[in-house]
C-alpha cells in the first residue's frame, strides 16, 4: 500500500474519498440520479384490488362500443361519476386531463346519473374526450361494488384492479397510472 508523505496528500484522499460518499448518498436518495417518486395516494378499500376487474360491453354516449376485453395490455382507468356529485366535479378535470396526456391508457367514464342527460351535461360541462357509458340500472356500479362516489379504479395491462380511490390532483392518477405500467 502507498502512503502519502504529507498532510497535503492526506487531505487530498480524504476529500476524494469524501466527495465519492457524498455522491454515493446524492444517488442512494435520490433514486440513482432521478427526483425521488411522487408516493402514491392510499388506496381505498376494495374487494376487487388484486383480483380481476369486471369485463363488459357498453355503448358508450359518443355511439362507440366499449368492450374492456379490447384494451387487456393497456393500462385502464374507470372512473364512476354522476352530475349532482361534488367532489365528482372536482376530479373529473384531471381525468381528462391525463386521458390527454397519456392516450396510451383506456379512460373509460361511467355516469351513474338517473339518466342519459345528467351524463351528457357532465361531458359538456367537462368537455370529456373519453368515452363515457350511462350505467341504466347501476348494474355497473355493482359489478365494481361502488358504494360512493366519485370512485376511481386503476386497472394493470393484464386486467387486475391496482387502486381504487378518488384522485385529487392529475398527478396522484398520473402516480398510481405509472405503478400499474
Amino acid at each position: 500500500m502507498l502512503r502519502g508523505g504529507g498532510k497535503h496528500d492526506q487531505s487530498e484522499r480524504g476529500g476524494a474519498a469524501g466527495h465519492a460518499l457524498s455522491l454515493l448518498l446524492v444517488a442512494v436518495f435520490t433514486g440513482c440520479g432521478g427526483a425521488a417518486p411522487k408516493p402514491l395516494p392510499p388506496s381505498a378499500s376494495s374487494p376487487l384490488i388484486s383480483h380481476a376487474s369486471p369485463d363488459f360491453r357498453r355503448p358508450a354516449l359518443d355511439g362507440s362500443t366499449v368492450e374492456t376485453t379490447t384494451w387487456r395490455g393497456r393500462v385502464i382507468v374507470v372512473d364512476f361519476f354522476s352530475e349532482h356529485c361534488v367532489p365528482c366535479a372536482r376530479s373529473l378535470p384531471s381525468i381528462e386531463a391525463l386521458h390527454r396526456a397519456l392516450p396510451n391508457v383506456a379512460v373509460l367514464g361511467v355516469s351513474e346519473d338517473d339518466d342519459v342527460s345528467g351524463a351528457q351535461r357532465m361531458i359538456q360541462r367537462h368537455s370529456l374526450t373519453f368515452p363515457v357509458v350511462h350505467d341504466d340500472g347501476h348494474a355497473l356500479a355493482g359489478r365494481f361494488r361502488v358504494s360512493e362516489l366519485p370512485a376511481t379504479f386503476v386497472v394493470d395491462g393484464r386486467g387486475v384492479v391496482r387502486w381504487r380511490g378518488t384522485p385529487e390532483t392529475e398527478d396522484d392518477v398520473r402516480a398510481v397510472v405509472e405503478s400499474a405500467r
